[in-house]
C-alpha cells in the first residue's frame, strides 16, 4: 500500500533548481550541479519516492540544441546526480501554443502518467513562478526554491516557499499543509535566497 503521508513522486525543474541555469546548454560539461542537489535527491530515493524532472527546452524548437545534444546533456545530470524516474522535456518555443511548456501542465500530466500516478499526489519543486504555476494548473503541490533570478512577486504568489532544495524535500516528505506560507516564511526564503547570490562560490560549494 503506498504511504499517503509522503508524496507518489518529486518532480524538479532542472535548470536553476538541480543544475545552474546555462542558457541553451549542449555541451556536458558545462552541466554544474547546484549546492545539495545530490542529496536532496538520494533522500527522496531513500525514502522509495520516485523522482523525475520536467523542463522547458525551447532551444529545440530554435534550432539552438539538437535532440542528441540534449540526450547527452540529461545523460551527464544523471551521471553526476543519479538516476531519475522520468523526464519530461517540452521542446517547443514560446509561440508554439502547447499545452507542455510550463506553466501549461502538461509535463506534469505526461510524468505522472509515466509513473502511473496521478497529478494531484505528485510535488513540483523549482525555482521561478512558471514551476509553481504549472503543479498548480495539475493540482499537483508545488514548492519554490528562490533563486536571485526569482522574481519578487513570484515569492508573493507561490503557495510555499522553501529556504533551499534541503528545506524543500523536508517539506515534501511531509503532508501537505493546510494553508498557503506565511509573508514571514517568503520573506525568510527570499532573504536566503539574496544571501546564498552573494556569498562567494567557494563558500556556496557543498
Amino acid at each position: 500500500m503506498p504511504n499517503r503521508d509522503r508524496p507518489a513522486a518529486v518532480l524538479f525543474d532542472r535548470d536553476g533548481t538541480l543544475i545552474a541555469d546555462v542558457p541553451y546548454n549542449r555541451d556536458p560539461d558545462l552541466v554544474a550541479p547546484l549546492p545539495g542537489a545530490r542529496h536532496a535527491l538520494d533522500r527522496l530515493r531513500w525514502a522509495g519516492v520516485p523522482v523525475g524532472v520536467v523542463t522547458n527546452q525551447s532551444g529545440v524548437a530554435r534550432g539552438l540544441i539538437q535532440t542528441r545534444e540534449l540526450r547527452r546533456v540529461h545523460a551527464r545530470v544523471e551521471e553526476l546526480l543519479g538516476p531519475f524516474d522520468v523526464w519530461a522535456v517540452c521542446p517547443h518555443d514560446e509561440d508554439d501554443g502547447c499545452g507542455c511548456r510550463k506553466p501549461a501542465p502538461g509535463l506534469v500530466f505526461r510524468a505522472a502518467a509515466v509513473l502511473g500516478v496521478s497529478a494531484r499526489d505528485c510535488v513540483l519543486i523549482g525555482d521561478i513562478g512558471r514551476d509553481v504555476e504549472a503543479a498548480r494548473a495539475a493540482g499537483a503541490r508545488g514548492i519554490l526554491v528562490p533563486t536571485a533570478q526569482t522574481l519578487a512577486r513570484e515569492i508573493q504568489d507561490a503557495q510555499e516557499v522553501a529556504h533551499d532544495l534541503a528545506d524543500a524535500v523536508d517539506r515534501a516528505l511531509r503532508p501537505r499543509p493546510p494553508a498557503s506560507g506565511t509573508a514571514r516564511e517568503r520573506a525568510a526564503a527570499a532573504r536566503a535566497a539574496r544571501e546564498r547570490a552573494a556569498r562567494p562560490e567557494s563558500e556556496a560549494l557543498p
